[in-house]
């Protein structure tokens, strides 16, 4: 990548960064061209190869970027210092949608990114993605305390249904074309609310309250 794209003004240099996610976002990796993102960044595509040399580099860097800026985030709201899990999860749920409102494409581009097939990109997505699960669910499974769950629990197993379930939450928004930051929201919170119901260790005088009310 060509340093002189760093130079450029941050109003810029997210304009081209939005155009990127935008057009990558709405088709596979061999079906956008270079020249869509370019009309859609108002640059010509010839200065779009002034600063990435090919459009597997701008993908690849595109991928990289939303890691980078994601984890800032994260780490800004405190989402990686709560030992809460759940109360970690609505942090870093939080983080997630203003970078979304910022970057409207971001949490697309994301996703398809994971689920991309061509060989031309898929193996680095995919060794990026994996180093960057193992150790953030090291860092949260480190966290968390056993006697806050039901007895006998496996927490990486929990851990990786919660992960699975998000993901698979943000692929149904996508197939159905709509992004809606505060409808996700709003979803996201439920979800977390019946993973407390389900996983959570209640006190024993709500258990035994329960018991009197049959």
């Amino acid at each position: 990548m060509n340093r002189k794209f760093f130079s450029l003004p941050q109003e810029k240099q997210q304009l081209i960064l939005n155009a990127g996610f935008h057009v990558f976002s709405r088709n596979s990796y061999r079906k956008s061209p270079m020249s869509e993102i370019a009309d859609a960044a108002g640059i010509s595509k010839s200065l779009l190869f002034h600063y990435f040399n090919n459009k597997k580099e701008l993908y690849l860097f595109l991928w990289n970027t939303c890691a980078k800026i994601t984890i800032e985030e994260m780490e800004r709201s405190g989402a990686y210092d709560e030992t809460d899990l759940f109360g970690s999860m609505e942090s870093g749920m939080d983080a997630k949608l203003r970078l979304m409102r910022k970057y409207p494409d971001i949490g697309t581009f994301a996703v398809r990114a994971f689920y991309e097939k061509d060989p031309e990109v898929s193996a680095d997505v995919r060794e990026s993605m994996g180093q960057y699960i193992a150790v953030h669910a090291r860092r949260k499974l480190q966290k968390l305390d056993p006697d806050d769950f039901i007895p006998g629990i496996d927490l990486e197993m929990m851990y990786r249904e919660m992960y699975w379930a998000s993901e698979g939450c943000l692929w149904e928004y996508i197939q159905r074309g709509e992004m809606n930051v505060d409808a996700m929201e709003d979803d996201f919170g439920k979800l977390i609310d019946f993973w407390k119901s389900v996983y959570l260790r209640r006190p024993q005088e709500e258990v035994k309250n329960e018991r009197k009310d049959i």
